[in-house]
């Protein structure tokens, strides 16, 4: 499995952190310690193409809206075409959420 690649001492500490965050408020926090502005934006910029991907809008619309490369569009869709399902799962997540 490709995720296996990047487990390590490090990351997990930094993912048990972040399983600490108990709200909002508390991410925005953490995050903008951990986190330039542009790196944030960037991750919240890949959620929201693979959230247009999977509801079919086209390469084009998506780049208009979000402001993303082809580039990155291409590769969040390899990602959900060929990954860990990891966008698919968080997405149904916040689906099942709202």
């Amino acid at each position: 499995m490709q995720i296996d690649k990047l487990r390590g001492k490090a990351l997990d500490q930094l993912f048990n952190a972040i399983l600490t965050l108990k709200n909002r408020e508390e991410c925005y926090r953490f995050f903008d310690d951990l986190c330039t502005m542009g790196e944030i934006q960037s991750l919240s910029q890949r959620l929201e193409v693979a959230r247009m991907l999977m509801a079919g809008h086209t390469y084009h619309h998506i780049e208009e809206e979000t402001g993303a490369s082809t580039a990155t569009i291409s590769r969040v869709k390899r990602c959900i075409n060929f990954g860990n399902d990891g966008y698919q799962m968080t997405l149904d997540r916040l689906s099942e959420d709202k």
